[in-house]
């Protein structure tokens, strides 16, 4: 995965996304929303924040940023503000990898359907918790590596297009776990068949 492929594969989602990942994804939304617990004046970060399909959920009370490395798909999110006026969202085009606000500037942090796309998760998952204030809670929402089964065949066999796809379908779950200090609070299925994971974490520092 490298960032011109990861840009590539999301201009030619773009125009489509919501249509073939809007009501499949939107479990794995509310139910990351809902785990956030935001409470008003909170900030809040999402990163990879796609189209915005997410945004509406959040409660006015709370400032949400929303970032995204593909501009096609922040011109969507840009839409999904002014659709619902969500006065309390503010986008910004923005690399996960090398984020520009200050240490602890946000209370709480979000990343839906994202781990699997960048190219460095250790990175990103350092750029997290540098950015998530201690105490504060960084929720992730991805699908991971299945062991075995009709859904692991598929990973192996999709794997070789990850450029194209613009995610890597071989993501093991505890190799992921593995890469950050915060603390692993909570581990929960979402979505259709439980196929993706809810990550809820704590930030210890």
């Amino acid at each position: 995965m490298d960032q011109q492929a990861i840009t590539a594969a999301y201009r030619r989602y773009a125009p489509v996304y919501d249509i073939l990942f809007g009501p499949v994804f939107e479990p794995g939304r509310r139910r990351l929303v809902q785990a956030l617990n935001c409470r008003p004046g909170e900030e809040v970060l999402e990163v990879g924040v796609g189209t915005g399909l997410s945004l509406r959920h959040y409660p006015r009370y709370a400032r949400v940023t929303g970032i995204d490395l593909s501009p096609h798909m922040l011109a969507r999110a840009s839409l999904q503000v002014q659709r619902h006026d969500l006065r309390n969202v503010a986008l910004m085009a923005m690399d996960v990898q090398r984020l520009s606000f200050p240490d602890a500037s946000f209370d709480k942090v979000s990343a839906l359907y994202v781990a699997s796309v960048v190219p460095d998760p250790a990175v990103m998952m350092q750029e997290l918790e540098r950015v998530c204030r201690p105490g504060g809670e960084v929720v992730v929402v991805n699908h991971f590596t299945r062991s075995n089964g009709f859904a692991s065949r598929i990973e192996r066999g999709l794997a070789p297009l990850a450029r194209s796809l613009g995610f890597r379908p071989l993501f093991p779950l505890d190799a992921f776990i593995g890469l950050t200090h915060l603390e692993l609070t909570e581990t929960t299925p979402v979505n259709a068949f439980g196929y993706w994971t809810l990550l809820r974490f704590r930030n210890r520092a």
